[in-house]
């Protein structure tokens, strides 16, 4: 038998875009529904930033001519266009429509799904209904959010401290018996190795048997539990500023003085917040957010200088949290609600996480607010009193106008939109290089195998993916995540492709060039064969046990904040963010990029602004 085969690539169920037939445990069927209008969240295989979703774009950013002749006549005038139907374009869309509420609204998108990194993954097996976030995983940031995005939420019914206390089942998976694990792989530690208790044993019992050097076990043992100070003589703020200009892994090295051996144990710690390993993020950073190795250094809690967006924000305790069964996909339903109330059936914040929404009604030719997917922007001009924007659609070059427009895409898109900005500005848009990353799901026919291995997440430093868990428990809406240890569930893998060495922006697009030259044949097999490396002692086949998967590709992932290895102060008003996004006459730019943070409440505050700006006149 070939390993593919052992491993299930052979398996159809993969094959199919929208899985529908029977499969082992039951059926795996969409409603009678779906055959009258497509239905993305059930989709199935590579997703994310899809094929048929970016192909228009590069070819103009490449200089090329994306499609033929424009359409004519043109259509409209709205009242405003938006250009991106992510949480920040749907949030601009109903600021507008809250200020002026008779408004006519047309929001384009170039995927075939809204939301933006805000993406539903949806699975149906034997009459259950199973959910997971494709990206924007759940409200939580930084900071508290401010009274803008704080208000949005309310009026959409959210309320992050009280669903967290009545939804979230934190403690869950540790009644079970499960906990945390770390595998370190052969090929970069020597031997396959899954080492389990992590943060209920010592370190050193933690790994007294594993078959690894005694340097390595010693080196992983001492960052994680040595009281001493390795910077002795020097005050907390003299600490901190050391550490503000020292990489992760230099401090582990150079100043902790370990060794060659065991630095890959701690180099992907950092992927899940910032997409790039210890090489290139400060250790003050990963010291805010509680990473080991500097607990004997005495240092007085609260942000310092120098300090990146995220660990700020997090030295001072951060956001109330909680997770939607799909993440913040349900955050952008909720949106869409309140602009197609048609197309979100249901009232309140809870029935949404199982409504199914109606994509036949997104683009009806009355409705006051028009959502139009598989919508390529390819340029926004001010035009007469108003805004013209051209994109493309099915291979048609189309034309709408409207008296404003607010580009909430991608920061670096917008220079190719609009040709004729300021250079410094068009310069600032193309610094915001996005973070490239990998979500993965997979519908497993149980979770037997966790189970009598005591692990409920693994964290993988040498793995493809470097980090994977089981879905969290969650109750709401008649949605119950997890059940019996016999039955489905979903399990999440992230990845964030690394090219250790360079500067963070050169990492990201290296990383964003893999990412597309990335099948998902390729996916599909680093998946199924490190869960089988992981897992295998547990029970776990993965040709018997894998029913589903989805890889949700962002090549262009989450906004890109300075990083104070890399990027100089700036005076204020003059960051590159802030630069980009000045409005253009009629046109505002929106998106978290133009904040400078990856963060849902950022998305909304920048769509409040961009809308603010056009209203003032």
């Amino acid at each position: 038998m070939s390993e593919d085969r052992a491993l299930g690539m052979d398996r159809p169920i993969l094959r199919r875009d929208l899985v529908q037939g029977a499969a082992m445990l039951g059926a795996l069927a969409a409603s009678p529904a779906a055959a009258a209008a497509p239905y993305p969240p059930l989709l199935q295989g590579l997703r994310g930033s899809h094929p048929g979703s970016f192909e228009a774009a590069h070819a103009l950013a490449a200089g090329e001519s994306p499609v033929g002749q424009v359409a004519e006549p043109g259509e409209g005038p709205y009242d405003l266009i938006v250009v991106g139907a992510g949480i920040s374009g749907l949030a601009a869309a109903v600021f507008w429509r809250e200020q002026r509420p008779g408004a006519r609204v047309l929001i384009l998108d170039n995927h075939d799904d809204f939301g933006g990194h805000a993406r539903r993954n949806e699975y149906r097996i034997g009459g259950r209904t199973l959910l997971l976030h494709g990206g924007t995983m759940l409200i939580s940031s930084p900071r508290p959010y401010g009274p803008v995005a704080a208000g949005l939420l309310a009026r959409l019914g959210i309320d992050p401290v009280r669903m967290q206390r009545r939804h979230a089942d934190p403690g869950f998976w540790a009644r079970q018996g499960m906990g945390r694990g770390v595998f370190l792989d052969r090929g970069s530690f020597g031997a396959d190795v899954l080492l389990t208790g992590i943060g209920r044993r010592p370190w050193a019992e933690v790994l007294r048997d594993a078959p690894l050097a005694p340097r390595l076990r010693d080196d992983i043992t001492r960052v994680h539990e040595s009281k001493a100070d390795p910077l002795p003589g020097l005050s907390s703020a003299g600490k901190k500023d050391l550490l503000s200009r020292t990489s992760y892994r230099d401090y582990l090295a150079r100043i902790l003085g370990v060794s060659d051996a065991a630095l890959p144990f701690f180099q992907a710690m950092s992927h899940g917040e910032w997409g790039v390993g210890a090489d290139a993020v400060s250790a003050l950073d990963v010291w805010a957010l509680g990473f080991p190795g500097f607990q004997g250094l005495g240092l007085e809690p609260g942000p310092a200088p120098r300090m990146g967006y995220t660990a700020r924000g997090y030295a001072q305790g951060g956001s109330a949290s909680f997770h939607f069964p799909d993440g913040n996909a349900s955050i952008a339903r909720l949106l869409l609600r309140r602009l197609v109330p048609a197309a979100v059936p249901g009232r309140d914040a809870e029935d949404v996480v199982l409504a199914r929404a109606d994509y036949a009604r997104l683009d009806l030719p009355r409705a006051p607010v028009r959502i139009r997917l598989g919508s390529t922007a390819l340029r926004v001009d001010q035009a007469g009193p108003g805004v013209e924007v051209t994109y493309a659609r099915g291979g048609t070059v189309l034309r709408a106008s409207a008296r404003h427009g607010i580009l909430a895409c991608w920061g670096m898109m917008i220079p190719f939109l609009c040709p004729d900005l300021p250079e410094a500005q068009a310069a600032a848009l193309r610094s915001q290089v996005k973070v490239p990353l990998v979500y993965a799901s997979v519908l497993l026919r149980d979770w037997r195998a966790f189970r009598r291995l005591g692990i409920a997440a693994v964290h993988a430093p040498g793995g493809y993916f470097s980090s994977l868990r089981l879905d969290w428990k969650t109750r709401i809406g008649g949605y119950d995540s997890v059940g019996r240890e016999d039955e489905p569930v979903l399990l999440f893998l992230s990845r964030a492709p690394c090219a250790p060495g360079l500067d963070e922006r050169a990492q990201h697009r290296a990383g964003r060039a893999e990412l597309l030259a990335t099948p998902f044949e390729s996916f599909e097999r680093e998946l199924r064969a490190g869960l089988q490396r992981i897992l295998g002692a547990g029970g776990f086949e993965a040709a018997r046990d894998i029913l589903g998967i989805t890889v949700n590709r962002w090549p262009h992932g989450y906004a890109y904040e300075d990083n104070p290895l890399f990027d100089p102060d700036h005076p204020p008003g003059e960051a590159p963010h802030e630069i980009g996004r000045r409005r253009l006459g009629r046109i505002a730019i929106a998106n978290s990029d133009a904040g400078a943070a990856a963060y849902t409440d950022s998305a909304i505050d920048q769509a409040w602004r961009a809308v603010g700006e056009l209203l003032a006149g």
